[in-house]
């Protein structure tokens, strides 16, 4: 079997390689290290391999690029150091997680995970080929949205949202059918990207599609509160900031 690891810290990376070579779940007869986005795009280009472990952050961008120019077909770990609240909706849409700093049962556990998966990912493209997935249209606004569900890569229209949530460093996209993913940006910079007429950013945490709103609550002239469909996860009052009151209004009303 051969491995590959994308990861740019030379510490963790050596670390992890030298977990690898000594566990006994999976036999390895090699074992690649590849350092950025670049790198691993050389790489794949040409190569395969049969298990990934991949860094999210990587020093010359997000790992998730390599995969817009690029099909890859092999499973993959990611390695992260998302906060509990994001790793539970994280492993909802990977093979497994290994947090920063490693442990070795941690990497047992991801590896026996694998190996009984391994037959039914044995006839299976792991990631498919999406290209350009998250470029802007002419106008500047992101119709698709590319995320990652199972061990592959998945695109979502705009219209299927029903909104953003931040969570500490995090930004959670939600469909209507209630399936949550992690989706790489920030509320500050997503909102510039989304149809305005469609989507509308009702305080720091959330940003809302028009269609998601099954609920509008008058509390008092400076308390507004919204009722979303799906109801969120953090299930608390989805309140309106008195300062986009008046905004929402114009918004609802066009």
């Amino acid at each position: 079997m051969k491995v590959a690891i994308v990861e740019d810290e030379l510490l963790a990376a050596t670390y992890l390689k030298s977990l690898l070579e000594k566990q006994s779940f999976i036999s390895i007869k090699e074992i690649v290290v590849l350092r950025s986005v670049q790198q691993s795009l050389n790489f794949f280009k040409d190569q395969s391999v049969d298990l990934i472990f991949m860094d999210i952050h990587l020093g010359d961008g997000k790992s998730f690029e390599i995969f817009e120019q690029l099909t890859i077909t092999a499973p993959i770990i990611f390695i992260t150091a998302y906060d509990t609240y994001a790793l539970k909706v994280f492993k909802q849409f990977t093979i497994d997680y290994i947090l920063k700093p490693f442990e070795e049962a941690a990497l047992h556990q991801a590896l026996r995970k694998f190996t009984s998966l391994a037959l039914k990912l044995e006839n299976t493209h792991t990631l498919d080929s999406i290209v350009a997935i998250n470029n802007a249209s002419e106008t500047g606004i992101k119709n698709r949205f590319l995320v990652t569900h199972g061990y592959k890569l998945k695109s979502i229209i705009s219209s299927d949202i029903a909104y953003f949530e931040g969570s500490g460093k995090h930004l959670f996209l939600y469909t209507r059918d209630g399936n949550s993913y992690i989706y790489n940006d920030t509320i500050k910079d997503i909102i510039a990207k989304l149809d305005e007429t469609k989507f509308f950013k009702v305080n720091r945490k959330f940003i809302v599609h028009i269609d998601s709103i099954g609920e509008i609550i008058k509390h008092s002239s400076q308390r507004i509160e919204l009722i979303l469909t799906p109801t969120p996860v953090s299930n608390s009052p989805i309140l309106v900031s008195k300062s986009q009151i008046n905004e929402l209004k114009i918004w609802l009303n066009q």
